[in-house]
């Protein structure tokens, strides 16, 4: 499952800003280096010689630094701009730090050396939104400084360690109203993009009595079940709760006979129930915001060995998310009120999923269900002391005992 168009969107903008940090630090390091060493002193200045400090690397470090650019290119073309400024940081303050211990240990040169490039590292951090990037730039830029400065013995080097702390707190002050300003776009984005799936489910609520509170409780039970798997994001988890509402948004096209039929179904009824699945794509798959849900929406009546629909899947074919949804989808099926019968006991129910592993249900799946059954156990029994529940058809994934 995609982790979102916000996540998208945050990284599409990583990359913009990779792309401006590499313009930025080529452009900065090159001409204002050659300003400092060749043009100043050669111009403007007549108490210090043109060129570099003689020893150490040379011309070699901008060398190194060129050198760099493939690596870059490399991580960006493969999805993955977020280790560019890693690179550069670590690469940078380690030559530099080699080349200016090579001059100026155990010499009696002043330390005369170009540091543009610390302060545009620590200036530009706040644009990658990323507290971790910026602690360790800060930390990797004093560390440099600690250390030439217990080898060399110059004071010019407190002034360094003395400047830092200033610019640093300036750009921590704009890394935090950046991340704030982000954090109150994510959280309107899913406040409007919860109030439109709300919309949606209450739609078809109104449609088929049975969905009324359905696919909460599913979304319910799978974000139990995938949260215990631990493996995905907070934001994978937000989009997979959108999909669990949506999972059943293509029955607003079943007819209202078929849907809220009180008797068994016949086949051509049921041939066009199975539409749903897709039907439900087909109306949110060009929604910017709910394209994550397609899978879930697509596939969550896929069975384990090949026998569900609406594309006859089997096993991992089938999208993890889809098969949690599966589970999620036939407990809560058979734990709800019918109009020819009550609501099975959970611990029925329980028993039917478990002899439904590895034909109807995936067995790993079935595995970590049978963990959080108490939890899910707790929860339909608060369900059914503050509600109650409205009855209507059967659904098609509960398993037949």
């Amino acid at each position: 499952m995609h982790r979102g168009w916000l996540h998208s969107t945050i990284i599409n903008q990583e990359q913009r800003a990779i792309r401006l940090f590499l313009t930025l630090f080529y452009t900065i390091v090159f001409s204002f280096d050659a300003f400092y060493f060749y043009i100043y002193p050669k111009y403007m200045s007549d108490t210090r010689a043109v060129g570099m400090t003689e020893g150490g690397f040379g011309f070699g470090l901008y060398v190194v630094l060129l050198a760099m650019i493939p690596f870059a290119v490399y991580l960006y073309r493969h999805g993955k701009p977020t280790a560019v400024k890693y690179v550069y940081l670590y690469g940078y303050l380690a030559v530099t730090t080699c080349n200016d211990l090579i001059v100026y240990a155990g010499s009696d040169k002043s330390y005369d050396a170009s540091n543009v490039a610390e302060v545009l590292f620590v200036l530009f951090s706040p644009i990658f939104l990323n507290r971790n990037y910026f602690f360790q730039v800060i930390g990797g830029i004093t560390a440099k400084y600690i250390v030439l400065f217990l080898v060399i013995r110059q004071p010019v080097l407190i002034m360094a360690l003395a400047l830092y702390p200033i610019l640093s707190s300036i750009a921590y002050i704009i890394l935090n109203r950046f991340i704030g300003y982000v954090n109150a776009i994510r959280d309107s984005y899913n406040a409007q993009m919860e109030g439109i799936v709300r919309g949606i489910v209450a739609t078809l609520e109104l449609k088929d009595p049975y969905t009324r509170g359905h696919s909460e409780r599913v979304a319910h039970f799978s974000l139990v079940l995938a949260n215990r798997m631990n493996r995905f994001s907070e934001e994978e988890m937000k989009s997979y709760y959108y999909a669990c509402l949506l999972h059943d948004v293509g029955k607003v096209n079943i007819p209202d006979s078929i849907l809220t039929k009180p008797s068994s179904l016949t086949e051509q009824e049921y041939e066009i129930i199975k539409t749903h699945p897709v039907v439900g794509v087909n109306a949110i798959r060009d929604i910017e915001g709910l394209r994550d849900s397609v899978d879930v929406v697509l596939h969550h009546h896929e069975r384990w060995d090949g026998n569900g629909y609406p594309h006859r899947l089997a096993g991992e074919q089938i999208p993890l998310l889809a098969r949690i949804t599966a589970v999620a989808d036939a407990f809560d099926a058979m734990t709800t009120k019918r109009s020819y019968r009550g609501a099975l006991s959970v611990e029925e129910a329980y028993d039917r999923i478990i002899q439904g592993k590895g034909t109807q249900f995936d067995p790993s799946i079935v595995e970590v269900f049978q963990d959080v059954f108490p939890i899910w156990v707790n929860y339909v029994k608060s369900k059914q002391a503050n509600s109650a529940v409205v009855p209507g058809r059967p659904s098609e994934t509960a398993l037949s005992g």
